[in-house]
């Protein structure tokens, strides 16, 4: 049995010393004439010596395997190549910073050998030493979103999980550009087994995830996984519809029957209405457009990634 495991990295050359190692000692625990590892670093378009220190690992340890990037296409892109690349029965995704902790994989794999799961993912429970407003809008993702969908994302929910061939298999058919793989795991199913663990922290380097990163990330995953924004658009139309046809009788009794009249021409509440309402429009013209330019972008075709490097398999 061959077990995959892959690993985007961007800009991880004071981690990946530190991620092998632990993979180097997983492998010793694990390895047997029945399982064999494989290492899939896959670089996303690194600026430091990432490269250089993945070329050095797959010199002295032929288990090594790489997929360099010609630019930063993301991470969605780099777990993609990963599991193209990835021939193993078994195959693995974590992270390079050792937030997701190696440690878990040997109980990961004697869940899937019980044949009761697909996928055994990781949870994380704690949101321990991150920015507390990052933790909070985390938090109002996952309820918004679960909201919306018709799938269900687990708040904590990590892209570290082991998967068995047919996941993995199932995972690369659907090919679309704009990918959001939490959604993607969730929507093609299997049994899924959750590991629960602490939150730990990056061992070297700093995050490459910005608020704004995350709240981009965010609206990728509403709009690839539901149509709710379009139907609230639609709603928040016919309220206001609805509103003004009011309004209009209102004013019709008021001055046709009560023959009651403005004195004051009342310029600055007609400005408040129309900049509203206007601000509205803006908005549900901005939710389409978002919409219409996935249909741009997917119409496109164009791939996933271009790989500028391999290792030869």
């Amino acid at each position: 049995m061959l077990i995959s495991l892959i690993v985007p990295c961007y800009n991880e050359e004071e981690s990946l010393p530190i991620l092998y190692d632990a993979l180097c000692e997983v492998r010793r625990s694990e390895e047997s004439d029945e399982k064999v590892f494989e290492f899939i670093f896959v670089n996303d378009g690194s600026r430091d010596k990432t490269a250089d220190v993945i070329r050095s690992l797959a010199e002295q340890d032929k288990a090594v395997k790489y997929v360099f990037f010609s630019r930063n296409f993301g991470k969605e892109a780099a777990m993609y190549a990963g599991m193209e690349k990835a021939k193993g029965d078994y195959v693995a995704i974590l992270d390079a910073d050792m937030q997701d902790p190696p440690s878990l994989i040997p109980q990961m794999i004697k869940d899937l050998d019980s044949g009761e799961y697909d996928i055994v993912a990781a949870r994380r429970v704690t949101r321990k030493g991150e920015p507390k407003i990052r933790s909070f809008f985390a938090r109002a993702f996952y309820k918004l979103i679960n909201r919306m969908c018709d799938i269900e994302i687990a708040d904590g929910a990590r892209d570290f999980r082991l998967m068995r061939r047919d996941v993995v298999d199932s995972i690369l058919s659907l090919n679309e550009r704009q990918r959001f793989s939490k959604g993607i795991f969730a929507w093609v199913g299997f049994r899924t087994k959750w590991v629960e663990h602490e939150n730990v922290e990056r061992a070297a380097g700093e995050t490459k995830w910005s608020f704004w990163k995350l709240f981009r990330y965010a609206i990728d995953g509403i709009v690839a996984f539901t149509t709710a924004p379009l139907r609230l658009a639609t709603y928040m139309g016919f309220f206001f519809a609805l509103l003004g046809f009011i309004y209009l009788v209102y004013y019709f009794i008021r001055a046709i029957i009560l023959q009651i009249y403005n004195e004051v021409p009342g310029y600055p509440s007609l400005l408040c209405f129309l900049l509203f309402i206007g601000g509205l429009i803006l908005m549900c013209l901005g939710i389409l457009g978002e919409y219409i330019g996935r249909i741009y972008i997917e119409s496109k075709a164009r791939p996933i990634y271009i790989a500028s490097e391999e290792s030869k398999d």
